[in-house]
């Protein structure tokens, strides 16, 4: 008797990512037409191959009304767009394709903070604000909430690939509220919802539409467009409090990829851990590439004795598809009041959690995530000369232990500040012997 063989794309020796044969499957399933029926791809190019093939790979992405080539993500050498099975069978037998992943839905991970790590004693002992140190919150949007335009107008940059506008909004929340997370000023609650960095300047890269959802491929262009402009906007810290499920490594991973390109050119990335928990395997993309910080969230029951924290139920635990231990780092994560859009939808979905008219409380490692970004920036006015590694380092370095099941703690912002002024001094001793 002869042995299946299985369907041709469950044949293709590993050139389709697991949630890219998932979904042929499931269009299978359901009996649709396979050459009428696109999904979202991204092809990774071969680069050895030779322009030519690559020519005629791209050709066939054209061809027909049902396929279609969006764009280019150039830092990762990869197309993205609309594809039929029945083209992206085809594609296999072009040596100029390395690789096609399912351009799956990417969301925003939303499911006493500062007194208890210690930022508000930092803003007042050490002088400390963040000042001057770029973050682009990828996300949303942003409002531009009052704490973060007085009583100084503190978006210095604003691009969106969702709807194209050039002036900063935020037609879901979300991205506000992670921005007053990470560089509120509380200019409207008298100081009483500070953030860590007050005086950070934001730029705002909205990925996720109003429902808080969108692509790999869209969030992988924010993150090229800040590779970019780093220099122009002085951007040095990257959050991204979204994710996606983890089929593969990170070496396979597009979104992985994207955000350690960022790393490499001097962009510390925080990445959200995810609110799958607390069962193990649980990371979302980006946040298990072992290059960036993982945050998860903690549970502070609204105390400043650390005694009573725990790991909120809801962060997601490793470990990754790699097997790296994660998250790196936990931070506050529940019930964090920060800035609101009026009339948004985030506000009608939650109308119970309003906290007068500017403010509302979120939980969910999307609010830890900025609130580290936060941390980040004061890191840096304290020690501009830190790279991705020294702050992931520190920040490791110096937290509070927490008992659960991963040997990450919470972040201590004063001691944390305190080793990046020590690690300055060595710097500069170092600095000064090599002339």
């Amino acid at each position: 008797m002869g042995r299946a063989h299985g369907v041709w794309f469950q044949r293709t020796k590993g050139r389709l990512d697991p949630g890219l044969v998932k979904e042929l499957l499931r269009l299978r399933q359901t009996g649709a037409k396979e050459d009428e029926s696109p999904l979202p791809v991204i092809i990774r190019w071969n680069k050895q191959a030779d322009t030519e093939k690559r020519k005629q790979a791209l050709n066939r992405c054209q061809e027909g009304s049902c396929n279609h080539l969006d764009g280019e993500l150039t830092l990762m050498d990869c197309a993205f767009g609309r594809l039929t099975p029945t083209t992206i069978q085809e594609l296999l037998d072009n040596e100029a394709v390395g690789k096609l992943f399912y351009d799956r839905p990417v969301k925003a991970l939303l499911d006493i903070a500062g007194k208890f790590t210690g930022a508000l004693d930092v803003h007042m002992e050490e002088g400390l604000t963040g000042d001057g140190i770029g973050i682009a919150v990828i996300d949303t949007g942003i409002h531009p909430h009052d704490d973060l335009a007085q009583p100084e107008a503190r978006i210095d940059a604003f691009v969106d690939f969702v709807n194209g506008e050039s002036e900063p909004y935020d037609d879901q929340g979300h991205g506000t509220h992670c921005a007053g997370d990470a560089a509120g000023n509380g200019h409207l609650s008298e100081g009483l919802y500070t953030a860590p960095a007050p005086g950070a300047r934001l730029i705002g890269v909205k990925v996720l539409d109003e429902n808080g959802g969108g692509q790999l491929s869209t969030v992988i262009q924010g993150v090229e467009w800040c590779v970019e402009n780093r220099e122009q906007y002085g951007i040095r810290i990257m959050s991204l409090s979204l994710g996606a499920p983890a089929y593969e490594s990170h070496r396979d991973d597009p979104l992985c990829q994207a955000v350690e390109e960022a790393w490499h050119h001097g962009i510390a990335v925080f990445a959200a851990a995810g609110n799958e928990g607390p069962e193990p395997g649980t990371i979302s993309t980006p946040g298990i590439s072992p290059a960036v910080v993982t945050v998860g969230a903690m549970d502070d029951r609204n105390t400043e004795n650390p005694d009573d924290d725990e790991k909120a139920p809801f962060s997601s635990r490793g470990p990754t598809p790699d097997a790296w231990v994660k998250p790196d780092i936990y931070a506050p994560g529940t019930d964090i009041i920060s800035l609101s859009v009026p009339g948004s939808p985030l506000e009608r979905q939650l109308p119970e959690n309003r906290v007068g008219e500017h403010y509302i409380s979120l939980s969910g490692t999307s609010m830890a995530t900025p609130f580290c970004a936060g941390v980040a920036a004061l890191l840096l006015e304290a020690n501009p000369m830190l790279s991705p590694n020294d702050i992931k380092s520190i920040l490791m370095q110096t937290v509070q232990s927490l008992d659960g099941d991963d040997p990450a703690g919470v972040v201590d912002v004063k001691q944390a500040v305190t080793l990046a002024k020590q690690y300055l001094q060595f710097q500069e001793t170092l600095a000064e012997a090599s002339r």
